[in-house]
């Protein structure tokens, strides 16, 4: 008989957060550079403010955060169908599912990056309800249908089986 595994704690989610982030900072900033230059040599009308050249507002809130989103999306959305894990989530040993333990299908993916942006709108507080038992997930796992559990260690998960 095998016991069922733990929810992720709070540390470990932020932890995770944490490295992932450092990832996605590096493919932000090389996406921003190669998109911006690409803009500010098309040809189209551009903004200068205090002698520097930039994109308009327009261009930076109408396309460029939207493409940033999708981006970021895509990072979240290629690993947790590849494995359930972002590296960060691979390093502090967490795992995301849908709550009946399948693997997410690219619509969970969807509802629980949107549901991750309802958290983000409210300042991280959605991430609180991970200190909330008995279930101990986050808002986004809650809109998503998805859980968030500590895998064991490596040596340990021949013991859990027994």
């Amino acid at each position: 008989m095998t016991t069922p595994l733990p929810p992720a704690s709070l540390a470990r989610r932020l932890a995770a957060l944490g490295y992932d982030a450092l990832l996605l900072a590096a493919l932000i900033f090389v996406t921003t550079g190669i998109v911006v230059p690409l803009y500010l040599h098309s040809g189209l009308p551009v903004a200068e403010l205090n002698g520097v050249t930039k994109p308009p507002v327009w261009f930076s809130q109408g396309v460029l955060l939207p493409l940033l989103l999708l981006e970021i999306w895509a990072f979240y959305a290629w690993f947790w169908l590849h494995g359930g894990q972002t590296l960060g989530m691979k390093t502090w040993r967490i795992h995301v599912r849908r709550a009946d333990g399948g693997a997410l299908t690219l619509l969970d993916t969807l509802k629980r990056f949107g549901a991750g942006l309802v958290t983000w709108i409210l300042l991280g507080a959605g991430y609180l309800l991970a200190l909330v038992p008995p279930s101990r997930q986050t808002l986004h796992d809650r809109l998503s249908g998805t859980v968030t559990i500590t895998l064991p260690k490596i040596g340990q998960e021949k013991k859990q089986s027994r």
